[in-house]
């Protein structure tokens, strides 16, 4: 069986270290980016089964970057988690049109079972 993979975008190097080695620890094959400058290249190469985005990350932003992959129709079909410290969290996940979010700081249990859902 072929590993499942998640791209990870955060430009907090703490969370996406984490996060990144907790779902290579459940069996996930997992990219990390630091910002969306190249969302659709990075999505295009690795060709991920879930993305887990930040909403405040440098260049276009998570929302923005969301927004766009699910436009294109070869990437629509991706379920988007959005995090965000931010207490708007579910405006920004209906303007992204995200599959789903959960606020930061988040345990780990939930986001391991959204992750699990969502995949």
């Amino acid at each position: 069986m072929d590993k499942k993979k998640i791209l990870i975008v955060d430009d907090d190097l703490a969370t996406l270290e984490a996060v990144s080695i907790i779902f290579e620890e459940f069996g996930y094959l997992v990219k990390i980016a630091e910002t969306t400058d190249h969302i659709i290249t990075e999505v295009e190469n690795f060709q991920p089964d879930l993305i887990i985005m930040d909403v405040s990350i440098p260049a276009i932003g998570g929302v923005e970057a969301t927004r766009l992959l699910k436009s294109k129709k070869v990437y629509r079909n991706i379920p988007v988690l959005l995090i965000t410290a931010n207490n708007d969290i579910d405006l920004f996940s209906k303007q992204a049109h995200a599959d789903a979010y959960l606020p930061k700081p988040f345990d780990i249990d939930k986001l391991e079972k959204m992750v699990a859902k969502l995949i």
